[in-house]
């Protein structure tokens, strides 16, 4: 690599990567987008074009081996992730990954284990440890604006657009030979990495999973109970399957002196109840919602600072989504 600026090739550039990521990866200083993937050769080609990338391909192995392209973001589902990610590292090329980190603890250890082998960084895509609101609510903790943290509720309730499909009408989510589980695996990862960031690793997990409405075959509703190192302890519920009128999304955060609430999914406002009062506070997200991380991605590849978000920390919260559905997935269905 050289010292100026890093070149990027992207493994899998569906719609993830159109607004979310693909385009920090040539709006970051320092950071170019030389390369895509994609198996079909006309969206690889038409994503190029639209994006102005020089080059494009639809075989993930010649992007990886391909001489201008210094670091690789792997974008495609998470039962490629260990795949690509293992051949990256051993050509010696930097990969960031999305998350989930895979699609289950076993192959975040794999990875890990190449990454140490090879000397070469991995990173993984939890971004909202770089977004503004999730910020805040670390430092208001540190600061004792709720005093010292006790425990921590979660609550994900969303609708199923599976209730009107036929199985190949269904998003790649709900198939655990893809995906690992289902939506938990996919949503509660962001919730789980974030707690990870504020309270430290979670060194206790219990759960329980089931599919109750019986459309898809991984879990549809996830119950959970953790503990952290920091002595901090969790709730969560999770179900995909509710009525609009019981959706919700929320982390309530409760201390010796107070609470915090958030939304992880909506935008919506931090609510701070403590002994002043009440007070809420807004904040915008970047329109590339990935591009802060990224940005310390480059800059740890560049010698300048480090990337809050890497493989070590993801494998941990792969290791409590593969705790809390165990149940589900060793039992005979």
């Amino acid at each position: 690599m050289n010292n100026k600026s890093i070149n990027w090739g992207i493994i899998g550039v569906g719609n993830v990567t159109e607004v979310k990521s693909g385009p920090a990866f040539y709006k970051v200083e320092n950071s170019k987008l030389v390369a895509v993937m994609r198996r079909n050769a006309e969206k690889a080609k038409d994503y190029a074009r639209r994006h102005n990338v020089p080059k494009w391909y639809i075989d993930g192995s010649a992007l990886i081996n391909d001489p201008d392209v210094d670091a690789v973001y792997i974008a495609t589902p998470p039962d490629t992730h260990a795949s690509y990610a293992i051949e990256a590292l051993k050509a010696g090329k930097p990969v960031y990954v999305e998350k989930p980190m895979a699609r289950n603890y076993a192959e975040c250890l794999e990875m890990l284990k190449v990454a140490e082998e090879t000397k070469t960084p991995l990173w993984v895509a939890y971004y909202r440890r770089t977004l503004p609101a999730f910020l805040k609510v670390k430092e208001l903790i540190e600061n004792g604006s709720i005093g010292r943290p006790l425990m921590v509720n979660i609550k994900l309730y969303k609708q199923a657009p599976e209730a009107n499909q036929k199985p190949a009408e269904m998003h790649w989510h709900v198939f655990p030979e893809i995906a690992g589980g289902g939506y938990f695996f996919d949503l509660a990862s962001h919730q789980l990495d974030y707690l990870d960031f504020i309270f430290g690793k979670i060194t206790e997990v219990k759960g329980r999973a089931v599919n109750q409405a019986g459309l898809y075959p991984a879990e549809d509703t996830v119950t959970g109970v953790w503990k952290h190192e920091s002595g901090v302890v969790g709730t969560g519920s999770w179900c995909f399957i509710v009525d609009e009128k019981s959706v919700e999304d929320y982390i309530q955060i409760v201390g010796e002196k107070g609470e915090i609430c958030l939304p992880c999914f909506t935008h919506g406002n931090i609510t701070i109840k403590n002994q002043k009062g009440t007070k809420k506070l807004s904040f915008k997200n970047p329109q590339h919602i990935s591009q802060n991380l990224v940005e310390q991605v480059v800059n740890e590849l560049l010698g300048n600072g480090k990337c809050v978000s890497t493989g070590e920390s993801a494998a941990r919260t792969g290791w409590v989504l593969d705790e809390m559905v165990k149940d589900y997935y060793n039992e005979p269905q």
